[in-house]
């Protein structure tokens, strides 16, 4: 099961391709995905161009190590390393199999891990506070709570305390409730929205709440 479990997939330096975006081709993977799980991805397609730039505006080669989550046919990847991180800053958690077989093609020197988010805190993947962002394009809205639950407990465990957690929505409030930021000490930014994307989407940014004297 891959709740349990993670398989760390790695490829030669000259399967990567280059300078994509989404394409008819990238469609096949989501659209078998979605059949086989509807629950387990964000959407029928890959995320647009213009919703991969405003998601990963904050980011930059400063920011430190990356995780993503369902990075799905690497669109929002291909926008992280345009932002100057590189690639082998990057994580990419995965728990579809197409998926993950892509991603290690498409970048050989990123950490694959085909696993579910959900399980995040389950293992020692990365030193406790060592991450600079984590970029999420998981169907939150589709998740019970308690799945959220875990996959942002495992997130900000492995964030810095000024690290931030960025994902988008298709609805038209933030996808994780106001009672789990609560419970969890965290708290949502809008950051911007997007009407070039199908759909149009919006983006936030969660992060730990601040003291009055901090």
């Amino acid at each position: 099961m891959h709740i349990d479990n993670y398989t760390a997939l790695n490829a030669p330096a000259a399967n990567r391709a280059r300078g994509f975006g989404p394409s008819i081709a990238d469609m096949v993977p989501f659209l078998r995905e979605w059949i086989r799980n509807p629950r387990s991805v964000a959407s029928v397609a890959p995320s647009g161009r213009a919703l991969a730039s405003l998601i990963t505006q904050e980011i930059s080669s400063a920011t430190g190590p990356v995780i993503e989550l369902g990075p799905g046919t690497g669109v929002i990847t291909h926008a992280l390393i345009e932002r100057g991180v590189p690639e082998q800053d990057l994580t990419l958690v995965e728990y579809g199999s197409d998926f993950a077989r892509l991603l290690q093609m498409r970048f050989p020197q990123a950490r694959v891990l085909w696993m579910d988010a959900a399980a995040l805190n389950r293992h020692v993947l990365f030193q406790e506070a060592s991450i600079g962002a984590m970029v999420c394009g998981l169907g939150i809205l589709n998740m019970e709570q308690r799945k959220v639950a875990e996959i942002l407990r495992g997130a900000f465990r492995f964030l810095r305390p000024d690290g931030a957690f960025f994902l988008y929505t298709y609805g038209g409030r933030c996808s994780v409730p106001d009672t789990l930021l609560e419970e969890l000490d965290l708290e949502a930014i809008l950051i911007g929205r997007t009407v070039r994307n199908i759909p149009p989407a919006s983006v936030y940014r969660l992060s730990r709440r601040r003291t009055m004297d901090a």
